[in-house]
């Protein structure tokens, strides 16, 4: 679960929240912290993670998902799956969040081909509270060329808004072309991200990049997202006052329920709020 550069998006993606937050004056804290409290744990959300094998070093797909994810809403956050290569990555979040019924989850997707697209739209019709394209995958090399993706055009993610027919995230935006994207598809959700710091565009930390452009984002769609390097109540408070409605937490979760399970995962969560 490393990253390009060096790691080093993950590390400015960490510290660039702490640096947001000593800024902040007693003002903008009180608002912040006032937000937080009346969102609760609805502030917060899973990220979309696959790779259970790959990235975790756990010994199957299936025996990860069903329990980290039971976990994660047991301690009241919002659910989000993804996929990839092999289908079963899929199959199995769609699966672990089924199992929670009538609890539904983001549902996140690679930027495959599209007819390849509106298939997984129909295999998590039933799970799915939100849909999403993890426009950024496209940048990490090893999985664009081993999963075929495509770099979608407004146009492309469109048609695929138009199947979903439930609120549409746009994730991964982080550049300037992404910025240009969402102003002229204006999705419901625009989700400022690096993929953990794991893409190949640009070297800088998601919490700059919402900072220096959340008016815009917020302008051309209807709510704005953000994710990494969010550990302390501290960071989720920077994260609050720069305008983020809903931030998405992957590895500190991961962490916390590989060191104790479900107690740690929930006890992780609750030093959020």
């Amino acid at each position: 679960m490393g990253g390009v550069f060096g790691g080093k998006n993950n590390v400015l993606n960490c510290a660039a929240w702490k640096k947001i937050f000593s800024k902040l004056n007693s003002s903008q804290i009180q608002n912040a912290e006032s937000k937080l409290n009346e969102a609760g744990f609805k502030f917060f959300r899973l990220a979309p993670i696959t790779g259970a094998m790959e990235n975790i070093g756990w010994h199957d797909e299936e025996s990860f998902y069903a329990p980290f994810i039971k976990s994660c809403a047991n301690a009241k956050i919002g659910l989000s799956i993804g996929d990839g290569i092999p289908d079963q990555k899929l199959i199995s979040g769609i699966n672990a969040v089924r199992a929670l019924a009538p609890q539904k989850a983001a549902v996140f997707f690679k930027p495959y081909p599209q007819q390849k697209l509106f298939e997984r739209i129909e295999w998590a019709t039933d799970v799915a509270e939100f849909f999403g394209i993890d426009i950024d995958a496209y940048n990490i090399v090893t999985m664009r060329g081993k999963a075929n993706l495509e770099k979608k055009s407004a146009a492309q993610l469109q048609e695929l808004r138009q199947a979903a027919k439930i609120p549409f995230v746009v994730k991964g935006i982080f550049t300037k072309e992404d910025l240009r994207l969402v102003e002229e598809l204006r999705p419901d959700i625009a989700l400022v991200s690096n993929h953990g710091g794991r893409v190949e565009t640009e070297i800088g930390s998601t919490a700059e990049f919402l900072q220096n452009n959340f008016a815009f984002l917020k302008k051309h769609c209807g709510q704005v997202w953000v994710d990494g390097g969010i550990r302390t109540k501290q960071d989720a408070i920077a994260a609050a006052a720069l305008g983020a409605e809903e931030i998405l937490l992957g590895r500190p979760l991961i962490s916390a329920f590989c060191k104790g399970g479900e107690q740690s995962v929930k006890n992780f969560c609750d030093s959020l709020l």
